[in-house]
């Protein structure tokens, strides 16, 4: 779906739910390469101050992408990200993972979004600002 910069308001708000599992981090290590024992190894993990597996963090950054490509449509960015990753995502937890249109730039087309991910009890995990920028309409 296009949707033209002009059409996208402050306010505005996307979102996608997901509930990760063991084969959403067996496909991210297999991606990513990274087997770090936090993730993949539930003897070590509950040795650590998580006291269990999580998942990695970037793997709950990348569902922020789906709500983005909704907001966004077809063409659009990201051209930046910082993230701030505030509690510990567990196997099996369910995350929203929600975008915020916070500034709207005309010159650049350029687009400033507020992005969180929160547990489905509420509680903040991922907090953090995008920017992303928009297909100038053809000329005519």
């Amino acid at each position: 779906m296009q949707r033209e910069f002009k059409d996208i308001q402050i306010g505005e708000k996307r979102s996608f739910t997901k509930t990760l599992t063991d084969v959403d981090i067996g496909f991210f290590v297999g991606i990513t390469g990274d087997m770090n024992p936090l993730h993949v190894d539930e003897e070590f993990a509950r040795r650590s101050m998580f006291k269990g597996r999580v998942v990695h963090g970037m793997l709950t950054a990348s569902l922020l992408t789906n709500p983005l490509t909704q907001l966004l449509g077809d063409g659009g960015v990201h051209v930046s990200q910082n993230l701030k990753f505030l509690s510990p995502v567990r196997i099996g937890d369910t995350i929203t993972a929600e975008v915020e249109v916070l500034e709207k730039n005309e010159i650049t087309y350029r687009i400033k979004l507020k992005t969180t991910c929160k547990r489905s009890d509420g509680t903040l995990v991922l907090s953090g600002e995008s920017t992303c920028l928009i297909p100038k309409p053809a000329s005519p």
